[in-house]
């Protein structure tokens, strides 16, 4: 199962995702706030807990990108026995320290008030111009689908499962036994650094990062961040 990241919904990263298809059966679903579950709010536990009541009762591979990876994360640290393995592509820890934890709360606020107020079309043409976003590349199918996208449901999710909302979770890193690969595209410096620190802090981790990529490395590079993640899946 792959999770989608902030502003996407399940039918994003298409590409990414046909390949990953090609060798094995891929779910995936629209997160709270995004897609068809736009009138869904949770937290980031929340999140985890809905989404394992709809898993298989067989143990999956899980994997998620930005905001996926962080739920993924939750997920298998609430319920370890769901996952045979996991993927955290651009995933977060979370912000060590309180005051600066609180300080993304209050910037994630303003972001969901200025989705509130903007819509959905002028935000996203907002959010896409940050640094970290430089290189996506512009994708037609991608930029036709913003439209389906709820505003109010986007803002919801920013203010319950935004990183200002998440513990940090670096001290509960060594009790996620199952395999875990940590990914980041090797220009994104700051999750470069958080994918080597989570495959550091679990039991059984491995890093690696994607060449010529940012932050959205599986739209920037959807045939190599496939191909890597593939390789993990079966060996």
């Amino acid at each position: 199962m792959w999770l989608h990241g902030f502003t996407q919904t399940r039918d994003s990263a298409h590409v990414f995702r046909s390949i990953l298809a090609g060798a094995h059966e891929l779910w995936t679903l629209d997160l709270p706030g995004h897609g068809s579950a736009y009138s869904i709010r949770a937290s980031l536990d929340e999140t985890a807990d809905l989404i394992a009541d709809v898993l298989p009762d067989e143990p999956v591979a899980l994997g998620g990108y930005s905001l996926g990876g962080r739920v993924a994360l939750h997920l298998a640290l609430r319920h370890p026995s769901r996952l045979c393995k996991l993927v955290l592509l651009g995933a977060s820890r979370g912000i060590e320290r309180e005051e600066e934890r609180r300080a993304r709360g209050a910037r994630d606020e303003e972001l969901a008030n200025r989705l509130d107020l903007v819509g959905t079309e002028t935000f996203l043409g907002e959010w896409l111009a940050q640094p970290m976003f430089a290189s996506l590349p512009d994708d037609p199918l991608e930029r036709a689908a913003r439209s389906t996208r709820n505003a109010h449901g986007l803002a919801e999710s920013l203010r319950r499962a935004g990183t200002g909302t998440q513990e940090w979770l670096a001290p509960k890193l060594p009790l996620i036994a199952v395999s875990t690969l940590a990914l980041a595209g090797a220009n994104d410096a700051k999750f470069v650094a958080e994918a080597s620190a989570i495959a550091s802090g679990v039991q059984h981790g491995s890093f690696d990062v994607i060449a010529d990529a940012g932050h959205a490395a599986h739209l920037e590079q959807p045939q190599r961040a496939a191909d890597r993640i593939g390789s993990f899946l079966i060996d």
